[in-house]
């Protein structure tokens, strides 16, 4: 389901920006602040990767920010042998080194305040590993709970307010405290990256390729006027493109996160790739631009754990990173937002409890973000033989059959390519 929103007055609970105010997605802090230390290791060993990790993580822990309610990191996570969970929020301040991007957001009545506009939750699973990353809507109505301010003063809970709102409540802690008690689950890691710090991140990597497509994209909120076909975007036009949603068939915020999936998993592929694996200068320039552009929680500062957290990633193969939706249905009380689906939201956690293949029966095409170029087969059996061990004589034990989750779950898999469902078909 996808809902078309519109534009709300800044209030004192209530705080949403639809058309022209979003903030970018942030999954790029995830994968380049992990994925470099783990290039650092393969590109030049242990010693002068432990170097650079200590290095660029120095100043780390300044700002950083305790997770209320979360509990302690285990003391020996060894190569993160248990699950985990990562919470990254995008919110949209207003640096005065990048206000003049972003017109009246950064001059007028709205430019006070700041809102976690991208909310991710990120489960990295046990052995064997798969990675799941949850988007939340953020015109998502839902209850907000008692908070701790960093001056130590309580927030009062809400039954009822949009998740966009709960960074300006009481910071990245009472977002985190919000989606642990909407998931049910600790989340003990989390970190926090602006406009600003998409901006110089992916200038850090040398852009993303990405593709429009049904004629092109234009929206005169963000300012894109780009046509159909491959582009290579950093700076500037990459926030331009993960703020879209004018610029989409459809329109909506939900229409966004779907594009914004088409970024994330093509800038995991060029994490992944070798011309940025074998390259040092660029994995250290990706190193340092991320630390210096994001607020990570105390859990995240020391260098250790990020590098056992990118371990237990690297070799995750691209059809088990899934980018999902996190279900929601039309808010009754008002058509511009929604709500929890929580029966089919208790189908996706189950399955990543259970840890267990899923199948997204949900059609990407109908959203109106994206189309898919290259869909996966459709044939393939749900079940594949394992080879035995040389001289076993056990017999060989079948995949797990995938989960198929509700079709209210809309998502890709990391290696699906998919293009921007542009809103130009009929005028180019």
């Amino acid at each position: 389901m996808t809902k078309t929103t519109r534009p709300a007055r800044r209030g004192r609970r209530t705080v949403a920006r639809h058309g022209e105010l979003s903030s970018p997605h942030p999954l790029s802090l995830l994968l380049k602040v992990l994925g470099v230390i783990v290039a650092v290791v393969l590109a030049s060993g242990a010693g002068i990767a432990a170097y650079a990790a200590y290095d660029i993580t120095a100043s780390f822990a300044e700002g950083a920010v305790d997770l209320e309610g979360q509990g302690p990191v285990p003391p020996d996570i060894g190569a993160i042998e248990s699950e985990v969970d990562l919470f990254i929020a995008g919110t949209d301040a207003c640096e005065p080194e990048y206000a003049q991007f972003f017109g009246s957001r950064c001059t007028g009545a709205d430019a006070g305040g700041e809102l976690n506009d991208v909310n991710l939750l990120v489960h990295i699973s046990a052995e064997p590993r798969r990675v799941t990353v949850v988007s939340f809507p953020r015109d998502l109505m839902l209850p907000i709970p008692s908070c701790t301010r960093a001056d130590g003063s309580q927030t009062s809970a809400m039954s009822k307010q949009m998740i966009n709102s709960a960074y300006m409540y009481g910071g990245l802690s009472c977002v985190v405290k919000t989606v642990s008690q909407l998931a049910g689950r600790p989340i003990p890691f989390a970190a926090k990256v602006t406009w600003g710090g998409v901006i110089e991140i992916t200038n850090a990597i040398g852009g993303v390729e990405v593709c429009i497509g049904n004629g092109g994209i234009r929206d005169r909120y963000t300012g894109i006027d780009w046509p159909a076909g491959p582009r290579t975007i950093s700076g500037l036009e990459a926030l331009q493109f993960l703020r879209t949603r004018h610029g989409l068939e459809n329109g909506s915020d939900l229409a966004r996160i779907s594009n914004q999936q088409q970024y994330m998993s093509r800038l995991a592929k060029k994490i992944m790739s070798e011309d940025v694996l074998s390259d040092l200068p660029t994995l250290l320039k990706l190193a340092t631009t991320a630390v210096d552009n994001i607020t990570p929680s105390e859990s995240l500062t020391n260098p250790v754990t990020l590098m056992q957290i990118a371990l237990a990633v690297k070799n995750v193969p691209f059809e088990d990173i899934v980018f999902v939706q996190y279900p929601v249905k039309g808010d009754p009380s008002d058509p511009n937002r929604v709500v929890p689906d929580y029966e089919a939201a208790e189908a996706l956690w189950a399955a990543i409890d259970a840890n267990v293949p899923v199948s997204l029966t949900a059609d990407p095409n109908r959203g109106g973000g994206v189309i898919v170029v290259d869909p996966q087969p459709s044939d393939q059996p749900t079940t594949a033989p394992v080879e035995p061990t040389p001289g076993s004589t056990e017999p060989a034990t079948p995949s797990p059959t995938p989960v198929e989750l509700p079709s209210s779950i809309s998502g890709v898999t990391a290696d699906q390519e998919t293009c921007s469902a542009g809103n130009l078909r009929a005028n180019r």
